[in-house]
């Protein structure tokens, strides 16, 4: 019998969550590497000591503090924390999946479009270069350097886009003043917005992970190319509500700093070729279908209980 163990970074958050149902829904054991104890935990210090639970057959890496946590001041301190908890995890895995005796056959990590510069005419898929020249993309390429694991060890990388789901992100932070009415476009609304339903990304991992050929990059990302304005649009007919409330770029600009702001103010045209070229079929590959699966208020059931 084949291992059927998994290890997820970051295993107690939105996308690792998310992904630990499916995982184990599909037959796998999931253990979360992660900074609170629990039954299905191990810590990030017993990770460096001990190494890799033993026949593990998959490592995905879904750790990082939350960027767009706006109870968090921009400060060098917090841009540290932001960038740490994302290359030291994943040098943490890798250097434990290097040093065991019996390897996984793949390490996963998820990193962002943000690899991408900001641009209203460029197009990106899976071979353009990144740039490195913002904090986001510089964070990228050092995050994803960091995920150096030696054959025969597959590594896949998938940047993704703004995460939708009910539970967290970006829905969660924007549920409630779309709900009452008052959501809006975010500045002239014309930046794209590259997005994938949570639904889709589990799945994608989940299907990186089962299929030997899937290695390099995959832009986690929906074929769909959209802007934030036809977003905006979507989400508020999904909710049956008027979204007249534009946020000016300056207002965000105040409020969260102009570097974490660009994540909403600017924007990437993402396209998903290589996931594309592999076969991989979306369930939500269009905003308004994604958008009426997590415009409720109360959905009957919280997917995580």
């Amino acid at each position: 019998m084949a291992a059927r163990n998994i290890l997820i970074g970051g295993g107690t958050g939105f996308i690792g969550k998310n992904l630990g149902e499916l995982l184990m829904s599909n037959g796998y054991n999931v253990m979360n590497v992660a900074r609170m104890p629990g039954t299905s935990n191990i810590s990030w210090s017993t990770l460096e000591h001990s190494g890799l639970p033993n026949r593990t057959c998959a490592v995905v890496n879904c750790a990082g503090q939350q960027f767009m946590d706006f109870t968090k001041s921009w400060t060098p301190g917090f841009k540290q924390n932001v960038q740490n908890s994302r290359v030291y995890t994943t040098k943490a895995l890798a250097k434990a999946i290097n040093e065991s005796k019996d390897k996984p056959k793949v390490f996963i990590v998820v990193t962002g479009v943000g690899a991408y510069e900001p641009s209203d005419s460029n197009k990106y898929d899976e071979s353009s270069p990144t740039t490195g020249i913002d904090f986001f993309s510089r964070l990228v390429v050092e995050w994803e350097k960091a995920a150096n694991v030696e054959p025969p060890v597959r590594l896949v990388i998938i940047r993704s886009g703004a995460v939708l789901g009910r539970w967290g992100g970006m829905i969660k932070n924007m549920f409630l003043p779309f709900y009452f009415g008052v959501g809006g476009r975010i500045g002239s609304g014309k930046q794209y917005l590259p997005w994938i339903h949570i639904d889709d990304l589990t799945r994608l991992i989940h299907f990186a992970i089962e299929n030997e050929s899937v290695q390099g990059i995959l832009n986690g990302v929906a074929p769909q190319v959209i802007t934030n304005e036809e977003f905006t649009k979507s989400f508020a007919k999904a909710l049956g509500r008027p979204a007249f409330f534009p946020v000016p770029e300056t207002i965000l600009d105040f409020l969260l700093n102009p570097e974490r702001a660009m994540i909403m103010t600017k924007g990437q045209h993402v396209i998903p070729k290589r996931v594309l070229d592999y076969g991989f079929k979306y369930r939500y590959g269009d905003i308004d279908e994604a958008c009426r699966e997590f415009a409720h208020l109360c959905p009957k059931q919280h997917p995580l209980k």
